[in-house]
């Protein structure tokens, strides 16, 4: 939610023109996301300041951009304060003749990206800013996305940009420092009470997350898939505020498509939302197609959205048609998923010959690929990746990202839930049922996903690309984390042979990463 540049042992004289906080000298900045559902504020004590870059919480005045001037004891109160705001922020302190401090808050709701030349940190919730501080490929970074096995971690897929994880400072005096948080402990599920109800906490925690921001004073989208945790959250704020957000998704593909429509249908005529309900046929715009991004040479980070060109066109059109904020449905799978000790299951993500581009620095590499990862956070960290994958997008077309299952309160109740709440997501199951929907919404076991879309994209669009990817060279060859004759086998094997789910559909991040080293590091 910031885009900045700070430069140490310079003026930390700070003033705000509207727009930016800037120092007197010119030499540091720090613009905040320019948007209702976020503000800013700072305080100095005149020797030290304090930026504070947050969302803004319903019930809450307008907070001032100052910086107001208070004593050293006030200050370190203010610090102190900031850490506690209940939604997401960002912090910035200077003082002269010291290092400069970027500390990032809890709820990852946008990304922050940091990098460094000789004179200055620079930092920006959107990868491109920093594109020109990229000075090659991590393999180990590469090699995660390549076989699907992400890691939140400080590191990224260009070695001299760095993710700033929830919690985690930068530090920065000349070099970076990234200091980790210490890890948020965790529960396990308890016992319930005899008289326990369970739906009403749930609906009890939901509000909670979402009166938490001030919707109503923004024109709000609901992002309604048909799946149970976007239902969820969309259904209680239907319930709710009858007549008042309107709808939207992504069309799917194949065998699931008529369900995914018929069950959007009946939870759209059985609660009231408002008009219009914004629909976008994945398959019309395909991923990789000539009108993608990623296609045309634009600096994509690899971490935003695989599903790059319907999920923008779907954007492009809520904001044509007003809307400022989305409400998601994202974390719902992390909120009630099984341990292991509960669904002993493999992990995702295992190297083998269905994967035959590996190259041999990836495969090296995945021997640490566990290494320097985030601690535990209050969020599942897959919930905090997913979160990145979806903001930059919405927030280039001006559009504030709501995730309530990514709620502390939520994740909670669903650590402590017994495995029979969790258990394909009965929770959100008997939620809807609880509604009066039928069981063809409550008790599918049709899988609706995007499954179909990709095998489009890989058998269609991608062709070309491969072709020329194999002909002209690719960064991701250079740097041996992709190995060419492997990949033209793979893309051999797709072209002469049934198409694979399981190990076809992970070509997918093969052309994304790419068309991203291609542009990052050109």
């Amino acid at each position: 939610m910031i885009k900045l540049r700070l430069t140490p042992y310079a003026s930390t004289t700070w003033a705000w023109d509207g727009r930016r906080f800037a120092t007197a000298d010119g030499t540091s900045e720090a613009e905040p996301f320019e948007h209702p559902m976020v503000e800013q504020t700072a305080v100095t004590d005149g020797t030290r300041t304090l930026i504070v870059v947050r969302e803004r919480v319903a019930g809450r005045p307008l907070a001032q951009p100052g910086p107001a001037t208070v004593t050293p004891g006030d200050f370190d109160k203010a610090a102190e304060l900031a850490q506690q705001w209940p939604a997401d922020y960002v912090l910035v302190e200077t003082a002269p003749g010291l290092p400069c401090r970027v500390t990032a808050g809890p709820g990852g709701i946008a990304p922050l990206y940091v990098a460094y030349d000789t004179s200055s940190l620079y930092g920006s919730w959107d990868m491109a800013d920093l594109a020109d501080h990229a000075a090659g490929l991590s393999p180990r970074e590469v090699a995660r996305l390549l076989i699907y096995r992400p890691r939140y971690s400080t590191e990224t897929v260009f070695r001299g940009i760095y993710r700033v994880t929830e919690r985690t400072t930068a530090l920065y005096g000349g070099h970076l420092h990234l200091h980790y948080p210490e890890p948020v402990l965790h529960s396990g599920p308890r016992e319930l009470a005899p008289d326990a109800d369970v739906l009403a906490a749930f609906v009890a925690a939901m509000d909670n997350a979402l009166d938490l921001r001030p919707l109503a004073e923004v024109d709000t989208v609901l992002h309604l898939t048909g799946g149970f945790d976007s239902g969820t959250v969309g259904t209680r704020l239907a319930e709710r505020h009858p007549g008042r957000f309107p709808t939207a998704a992504l069309l799917i593909a194949g065998p699931g498509r008529a369900h995914q429509i018929r069950r959007r249908t009946e939870i759209l005529k059985t609660l009231p939302f408002a008009e219009p309900d914004h629909l976008v046929d994945a398959m019309e715009h395909a991923p990789l197609n000539p009108e993608c991004a990623r296609v045309r040479g634009e600096r994509i980070s690899p971490y935003e959205e695989p599903l790059h060109r319907p999920f923008t066109r779907l954007t492009e059109t809520l904001a044509e048609h007003g809307a400022r904020v989305v409400v998601t449905g994202l974390g719902g799978d992390e909120m009630v998923a099984l341990s292991q000790d509960e669904y002993p299951h493999k992990s995702t993500g295992e190297i083998s010959d269905a994967l035959p581009w590996i190259g041999p620095r990836a495969r090296a590499a995945l021997e640490y690929a566990d290494d320097n990862i985030a601690p535990p956070a209050a969020t599942n960290s897959m919930t905090l990746l997913s979160l990145e994958t979806t903001a930059p997008v919405l927030m280039r077309a001006g559009i504030w990202p709501v995730h309530p299952f990514a709620d502390p309160g939520m994740v909670q109740l669903g650590e402590w839930l017994p495995m029979h709440w969790r258990e394909l997501k009965q929770l959100q199951r008997r939620r809807l049922a609880a509604l009066g929907l039928s069981t063809d919404v409550t008790e599918s076991r049709e899988r609706e996903s995007f499954a179909e879309v990709v095998q489009h994209t890989l058998t269609t669009h991608a062709r070309p690309l491969f072709a020329r990817m194999l002909h002209d060279g690719s960064p991701l060859f250079e740097e041996q984390v992709v190995d060419p004759d492997g990949l033209r086998q793979a893309v051999r094997r797709l072209s002469e042979g049934p198409y694979r789910e399981d190990g076809d559909a992970q070509l997918l991040e093969v052309l994304d990463l790419h068309f991203a080293a291609q542009a990052f590091l050109s």
